[in-house]
């Protein structure tokens, strides 16, 4: 038997919280989406003015950064002609992204969920959850 440990809700907000952050800072609303590591969502939020096509595209990027273990931007760059993950895109009915800006959440070396950030270009969008990785980090450390 496996026991598996993941984000709640409230590591969920915390995440939210550090994109929302840095997405006031950059002056680009944004759509962020958080999932567990089976990539179900936890939580989505949609910035005022944010992009309406960008919900989709950031719970896309947090299912494959969760499920996949790795950034979307990572798979950007191997899924090129000639490259064996070529066509990993079209994979799981269209819902692997390989559009920077998702990234798997680990804690001690283990995914327990993804993030996912859309509506501004894909290095933005990667600043962004970096960012909220980063901050949720942060408040990880300080409770311990």
């Amino acid at each position: 038997m496996l026991t598996t440990t993941r984000l709640d809700r409230d590591d969920a907000a915390v995440l939210v919280d550090g994109a929302r952050e840095k997405s006031v800072e950059m002056g680009i609303p944004m759509s962020i989406a958080v999932t567990d590591p089976a990539g179900h969502l936890i939580l989505f939020e949609q910035m005022d003015g944010a992009k309406v096509s960008s919900i989709q595209t950031a719970i896309d990027k947090a299912w494959t950064g969760a499920t996949a273990r790795k950034g979307t931007h990572v798979y950007n760059q191997l899924c090129v002609p000639g490259e064996p993950t070529f066509g990993i895109h079209n994979t799981n009915s269209g819902r692997f992204s390989i559009i920077g800006g998702g990234l798997p959440v680990e804690v001690d070396g283990e995914v327990v969920g993804g993030i996912g950030i859309s509506s501004g270009t894909a290095i933005q969008d990667l600043e962004v959850a970096e960012a909220a990785v980063e901050h949720f980090l942060k408040v990880q450390a300080n409770q311990h």
